[in-house]
Formats: C-alpha cells, sequence, structure tokens
C-alpha cells in the first residue's frame, strides 16, 4: 500500500503543472488606442471621444483608451507611429496617415461626409452677402483658414480660392492670412472681427450656432462650397496582429452600429456607414494640385 500511496502522490505531483498552465487566465490584451484631430474646442472633443471609447469597449470586448492630441500634424504622426491604431481624421490627414503607413484602411464614415462641405462666413462689417457663385469680392480682405491640415478649412478651400483667382495663391488674394487652428476658433476669429472673412467646416459652424456661440448679427455665412468627401475612421493595418482575425471588420461592424444619439449628436452626424480608401482618392488629386500633397 505504502508504495501504491507514493506511486499515487507522484502521478498528482507529475500532473500538478500541466493542470495549473491548462486553467492559467488568457494573456490580457493591450488597450486598442484611439484619437482624434482637434477641429473644435477640447471640452466637446472629450465628450464626443469618451463616450465612443466606452462604447467600443463594451461592444468588441477588449480595453479602449482615447488620448487627446494638440494639432492636425501630431494626430498624424501619432498613427504614423504606432502610438495610435485607430484615429478620427479629416479627410486631408486620412490621405496623410494612410499614405504614411502601408495597409492602413479607411472603415467608416459619417453619412454627411460623402458629400461634406466648407461655408465662407464673414464679418457683418464686410457687407458682403450669401450668394451660391463664389464671392470675388473677399479679395484684398483679411482671411483666415482653420488648421495647415484641414479637408475643409484648409485643404478645399484653397483649392476653390485658386480656381476662382487663377495663377494666384491665397497670400496674392489677401491682404493677410492667418490659420486659426480649428474651426471653432476660425468663427470667434471672423465674428470678433480679427479677420474679414474666413473658412470654416459646415458642421462645426451647425454645432456652435445651436450652442449658442454664433452672433448672427456679427457673422455669417457668405458662400457653400460644391460637395466633396471628408472624415472618416482610419485604422492601422497591423491590428489583427494583436486582436484577431477579422478585427477590422468587427470594428467597422461596431461603429456602424452606432445608434445612441449621444453619441452621434457631439459628431453632428446621423450615422456612420461603411467607406473604402478609394473614396478619398479626389482629395489625393487635390492635394497634389494644391503643393499639399508630396
Amino acid at each position: 500500500m505504502g508504495r501504491l500511496a507514493l506511486g499515487a502522490l507522484a502521478a498528482l505531483a507529475g500532473a500538478g503543472p500541466v493542470r495549473a498552465q491548462e486553467t492559467a487566465a488568457p494573456k490580457a490584451l493591450p488597450p486598442l488606442v484611439f484619437t482624434g484631430i482637434p477641429d473644435q474646442d477640447e471640452s466637446r472633443l472629450v465628450e464626443r471621444f469618451g463616450k465612443v471609447a466606452a462604447y467600443l469597449e463594451a461592444k468588441l470586448g477588449v480595453p479602449v483608451r482615447y488620448i487627446p492630441v494638440k494639432s492636425y500634424p501630431a494626430a498624424v504622426t501619432a498613427f504614423t507611429n504606432g502610438q495610435v491604431q485607430l484615429a478620427w481624421f479629416g479627410g486631408f490627414t486620412g490621405v496623410q496617415a494612410r499614405k504614411a503607413v502601408p495597409g492602413a484602411q479607411a472603415i467608416a464614415q459619417g453619412a454627411e461626409d460623402a458629400a461634406f462641405k466648407t461655408y465662407l462666413i464673414a464679418n457683418a462689417a464686410t457687407g458682403l452677402k450669401p450668394d451660391k457663385a463664389f464671392p470675388k469680392d473677399i479679395a484684398g480682405k483679411t482671411f483666415t483658414f482653420g488648421a495647415r491640415a484641414s479637408t475643409s478649412g484648409r485643404l478645399m478651400p484653397e483649392y476653390f480660392i485658386r480656381q476662382a483667382f487663377p495663377g494666384q495663391s491665397p497670400e496674392q488674394v489677401f491682404a493677410r492670412v492667418g490659420f486659426s487652428g480649428d474651426h471653432s476658433r476660425t468663427i470667434q476669429l471672423v465674428q470678433s472681427g480679427a479677420f474679414a472673412v474666413g473658412a470654416v467646416d459646415y458642421s462645426v459652424w451647425d454645432l456652435d450656432a445651436k450652442a449658442g456661440k454664433v452672433d448672427r448679427q456679427a457673422v455669417s455665412v457668405i458662400w457653400e462650397s460644391p460637395a466633396f468627401p471628408d472624415y472618416q475612421w482610419t485604422v492601422r493595418g497591423d491590428v489583427e496582429q494583436t486582436y484577431g482575425a477579422g478585427f477590422t471588420e468587427r470594428l467597422r461592424g461596431a461603429l456602424v452600429g452606432i445608434t445612441d444619439p449621444a453619441i452621434l449628436e457631439p459628431f453632428g452626424r446621423s450615422k456612420f456607414i461603411p467607406v473604402t480608401n478609394a473614396a478619398y482618392e479626389p482629395l489625393v488629386a487635390v492635394g497634389r494640385s494644391t503643393g499639399l500633397l508630396d
């Protein structure tokens, strides 16, 4: 009996490590980290992206974290360096990011982003009035773009300005050219009279107007641009190495599946829809024609 008991104990001892390995918890996944271009005031961005992080974490079953950045180029750099795996880019910053990161994909855009618009806005003191034709009377006045890499605040308005004034750069058309940094700031600069005219994302104009931040007696929309593709969610091509095969499509499905108005309203979007890189080829052409894309 003694020999049998010793044999049984030895067998149990030998099985111990195997059983421990079999019951060990699976290795925790690192957080999916994302950012977004700082296109409006910071408090609105924190509200917007905090809700997205909570939603995606619950939907995907992986930790999700939002990190803010200070500028449009910083968002592209964070994506390029792998500090973030996902980003809410403008049309042009998305083009820049995907050019720098082979395999990156645009996966979802707002329903409104397929046909986006720039507004030209003017201080009331200019006397400029709304018109369907491009307002050539803005020539000689002070003008502010948004961020230097903004689609609706720089790339497209510069393209339309160059079309309206052939052979001239914005610096040749206007008395002074500025870059506000974001769309909310553009509105405030034109409203205050610091600049006579500016180019702004129409959705931020609508959000700021709804929030009571626009004085309609001081500033107004004088022109609405033709439509162009803009904002989108772009993901790095290497996410499936970390989160498993099919993760890109799961992420796309989660974004497209957002129905909560509390998440959508801070974006000024009715819903998100699927999209691919091909939808942004027009911006590649415009970027090259204006010299803003290599």
